[in-house]
């Protein structure tokens, strides 16, 4: 019996070395960027002022292009792009299209049901867009009016939101390969709405566009980096890098580059 019972402990020792020996927190996602010396990055590159292809030059620009770049140096790796969009995305995180999605996803529930969400960085409100010529809306308090037609993308959040906020005017949901200004410009919706990144693409670059802002907030939403469920560690990795650029001020530094100060999340 005593034999048995030194057998045992020493079974148990023996367990107990190996376990500490392992590395407390194994994630899959890094040992799989790591050992292929690669992080694949889903992105939008539609998005103005965040992941955003110029069709002068095919360059990308824009906030999460810099954070990226910065993200991969920290990990050692190169960086891969993943074109992907707000209706695919969750599609192309889940079955491991790409590692993270950093193309400032907004933090909505319906996301979250499928999804997991590193600290916010940015927060932007709902906006809308008309023509400088509009007479059915020149103000926040038009959009809602019967006879109204309001544009959204499908996919992003302005969907469910204005689906849901709509009482009389009528939402009208575009799928590519049509997009929301081309809609707006050619006459068939009145006005659409979007965000505050995306807005700026129209101000800076459409002279016959104009900003429609609610007098008091809206619909804020916080955006924040995207992954699959199921590898803490890996989220924890990408919480370190937000934590990260924002201490050291390339967060701000990169908001400054590309005109997003005023939806800069610091805290």
């Amino acid at each position: 019996m005593k034999t048995l019972h030194c057998i045992a402990a020493a079974t148990l020792a023996a367990l107990m070395t190996l376990l500490c020996a392992a590395p407390a927190h194994a994630s899959p996602v890094l040992d799989r960027v790591k050992s292929s010396g690669t992080v694949r990055v889903c992105i939008w590159p539609d998005y103005y002022g965040i992941t955003w292809r110029n069709p002068r030059n095919e360059q990308l620009t824009g906030i999460d292009i810099d954070l990226s770049a910065e993200f991969a140096k920290m990990l050692g790796v190169k960086l891969q792009y993943v074109e992907s969009s707000f209706a695919r995305l969750v599609d192309d995180v889940t079955a491991d299209r790409c590692d993270v999605a950093m193309h400032a996803v907004g933090i909505t529930r319906q996301r979250q049901q499928a999804l997991k969400f590193s600290q916010p960085y940015l927060q932007s409100d709902v906006y809308g867009v008309t023509t400088r010529s509009s007479r059915l809306v020149r103000h926040w308090e038009d959009i809602d009016k019967p006879g109204v037609k309001v544009a959204v993308q499908a996919g992003t959040f302005m969907e469910p939101v204005m689906l849901a906020a709509l009482k009389q005017a009528q939402v009208v949901i575009v799928r590519p390969p049509m997009v929301r200004e081309q809609e707006l410009e050619s006459g068939r919706v009145d006005v659409f709405m979007t965000d505050y990144p995306y807005s700026r693409r129209l101000l800076d670059n459409a002279d016959w566009a104009r900003l429609v802002a609610p007098p008091r907030p809206f619909h804020m939403v916080r955006y924040a980096y995207a992954v699959k469920p199921g590898d803490e560690e890996w989220l924890r990795e990408i919480d370190r890098f937000v934590a990260a650029i924002k201490r050291d001020g390339r967060l701000e530094a990169a908001a400054k580059r590309h005109g997003l100060s005023d939806i800069l999340l610091l805290k």
